[in-house]
Order: structure tokens, then sequence, then C-alpha cells
């Protein structure tokens, strides 16, 4: 049995230039990978499906960013890229046990199936809306930009209760918070930012309660729960976050995997797969979320015959977990509706911190997707998808553009 001293690492490309191929030398590496973060940050990342399972439901593995040796030892810097993923602040997100359960509680009675579908008549407006923006005169158009992003963007302001004016200056410190580029002098000043706007957010809905999440947290901590002003920011934060970012990747990726995988688009249009196959095949091939970042082991955990030794930090690769041929067999890296194991993802998470959010991000999908091909069955990549450019974000699967032809 080996430790992390004595695997070579295997280094994240912070510019995302070959997210497959990183991916795939991530499996090969064994279910235990040695990794070195953008900043030579050093982590260990689970790389295959069972082992994730279990790991994400090892409770020797903890949220508590002060487990880690090396934040004890001050060797992560206060202005590391990726400090606003890896310390996000005190929410159900970085917390284990008894808080964890109290906090996703609140999230999740806020959050409910009612409230979810009560969404579907204000997505399919948007969607329409949308779609009726676009135009249809065979001109390239950005479908990122001008579909995929501004729709989970709508919803989750409209669930959280952020005001619309707030979304232009959101979306460009997100792209800061997420992204591997952010000069050093700027991630400090992002995060501030972000908390003011969410804790004003927050004050907002404290005085004049509304029909959103944020409210519903408010008044929950006013009944007993006894959140902190800390965790309702730090919820609402990373509810935007996640809300957003995770169905604009699914959203472009499905488009993507279709434009490359014409017979099973034709599949889909002909009606011998349907949407839900879409979308449950994109999670897994195409994971929105490359890496969610961290855990940090309380004390030595064998997977199989590597260790992650006590205080070290663990990361969760889905781009690799996704493609795991002992999970979906040797086909495994090709795109297919069809293909039985298609639902066993973990591409939302497993365990106690699954995403509570999976249903809403499955339902804007569901109304975005059939939608957009109802409109524009023909529609197609304007430009070759080696083209495509992923953005410099090592936890996301996200392009910076999508450039289609509606009607080619």
């Amino acid at each position: 049995m080996t430790t992390g001293t004595e695997a070579p690492r295997i280094a994240l490309d912070p510019f995302v230039t070959d997210l497959d191929g990183e991916s795939a030398a991530l499996r090969a590496a064994g279910p235990l990978a040695a990794v070195e973060l953008p900043g030579g940050v050093p982590v260990w990342a689970v790389t295959h499906h069972a082992e994730a399972k279990a790991l994400l439901t090892d409770p020797r593995l903890v949220k508590d960013i002060n487990v880690w040796g090396a934040w004890r030892r001050g060797e992560i810097p206060a202005d590391w890229p990726l400090i606003g993923l890896a310390n996000p602040g005190r929410s159900m997100l970085t917390v284990d046990g008894a808080d964890h359960r109290r906090l996703r509680t609140l999230v999740a009675q806020a959050l409910t199936p009612r409230r979810v579908e009560r969404m579907r008549e204000r997505i399919e407006k948007l969607t329409q809306d949308l779609l009726d923006a676009l135009p249809a005169d065979g001109s390239a158009v950005d479908l990122k930009a001008a579909f995929a992003y501004p729709l989970p963007m709508y919803v989750i302001a409209d669930l959280m209760g952020i005001e619309e004016a707030r979304l232009p200056r959101l979306k460009v410190l997100f792209e800061k918070f997420f992204s591997t580029q952010t000069p050093p002098e700027e991630v400090v000043a992002t995060l501030t930012e972000l908390a003011r706007i969410m804790a004003e957010t927050v004050a907002a809905k404290r005085a004049e309660p509304g029909d959103d999440l944020t409210s519903a947290l408010v008044l929950a901590s006013q009944d007993g729960d006894r959140l902190t002003d800390e965790e309702i920011v730090s919820t609402l934060q990373l509810m935007v976050a996640a809300g957003h970012e995770t169905t604009i990747s699914l959203i472009v990726n499905a488009v993507v995997n279709l434009s490359t995988h014409p017979e099973q688009r034709d599949l889909v249009l002909s009606g011998q797969a349907d949407w839900a196959a879409v979308i449950e095949e994109t999670l897994r091939f195409s994971t929105p979320t490359s890496h969610v970042l961290i855990r940090f082991a309380t004390e030595d955990v064998p997977v199989g015959d590597q260790v992650i030794p006590a205080g070290d930090a663990l990361i969760v690769s889905y781009g690799a977990i996704g493609r795991d041929e002992h999970a979906h067999g040797p086909t495994a890296g090709r795109f297919d509706l069809t293909r039985e194991t298609r639902n066993r993802h973990i591409s939302f998470g497993h365990g106690p911190h699954v995403c509570p959010g999976a249903a809403l991000s499955r339902l804007e999908a569901g109304i975005a997707l059939p939608a957009l091909y109802a409109r524009f069955p023909r529609l197609d990549l304007a430009v070759p998808a080696a083209e495509l450019r992923n953005k410099p974000v090592v936890t996301q699967n996200d392009l910076f553009e999508l450039p289609v032809l509606l009607n080619p």
C-alpha cells in the first residue's frame, strides 16, 4: 500500500485545453490519483465511480478546512485563485453532521418539489422569450450568451429573490470567482464584493420578505433554527453559484453532444429516444462539474492500494468518473442515448452532500432543450467542435462561447 509521497502528481491544466484527455489520464492513474491544482496545491482526486460513492459517504472525510494540514501550516495563500471554492464560508457545503443536517433541511424545506414545479411556467415563459429573440436568418449566434446563460441565471435570481439589476455585475464576479486566471490582487476583492451583494440581499429580505428562498431562510432562522447571517449569506452565494453554472454547462454540453453525434440527435428528434435520455447521458458523458473541491482526511483512508494520509485533501473528479468503464462498460467513452447505465451517474453528487438543486436543473434543461430543437430542428455548430474553447475553470466543464447556426 502506497501513500501520496510516492506517487507522481498529475498537474491539472489551468487553461483546460484538453479536458477529455486529462480526465482519461486521471482514470488511468487508478481510482485515487495524486493531483496538483493550479497554484501548485497538492491534493488527491478520486476518479472511479465505485470508489467515489464510497468516499462521498465516508465519515473520515470531512468539510472542515481546519483539518487540512496545508491550511494549518499557512501554505494556502489568501489570494489563491481557488480559495473561494476551497473555503467559501459557512454553509451546508462546508459543514458536516448535525450542522449540515440543520442547514440542508432548511434549504430542502424552501426548495421543495412543489416550489420547483411552480417554477415551470416561469421557465417556459423565459425559454420562449429567449427563443423569440434569437436571429432565425441563418447567421451564427453565440447560443451560450443568448440562451444557455440567461435562462438559468434569471431562474435562480427569481428563486432566490435577487434583483434583476444585479445580474450583469454578478456575471462578471462569478466568472472571476470560478476562474484560475483571476489576478491575485482581484481574488479577495471579488470575494468581498460577492459577499456584500449577498448580504445586502439578505438584509432586504429581512426588511421585506417575499416568496423566495432567501426570505424562507431568513424567516426560518427567526423561528428558532439559529441560522447566523454568515450562514444565510454563504448559502445564498452557494445556491446562486451552483444554481446557474451547472445548468448552463448542461444545456451547452447537450447541444454540443447532439451536434457532434448526429445519429443520436436523429434518435431524439424522431422520438426513438426522449429528452430525459439526452439530459442523463449528457450529465454522465459531459459532466457539468469537472472537479468538486474539497474534503479533508481526519485519519489515513485506504483507497485500493493507495492511502489518503490524515490531513490531506481530496477532490472528486466527476469528469473522469462519468466515463469510468468499470461502471459503464467498454463503451463508456461514447455518447449513447440508448445506454442502460445512463441514469447511474453521480454527476450531482452522492451521499449527504448531494446537490439539492438537481431537480431544478433537470427541469430547466427538460424545458429548454426540446423547445430549442422544436424551434430550430436543424441547429448545428457554426465551427468545428475542435475549435470550441473551454474556459479556464478547473471545476466547471464550461465553454467561452457556443457558436451555432440555427437554420444551416
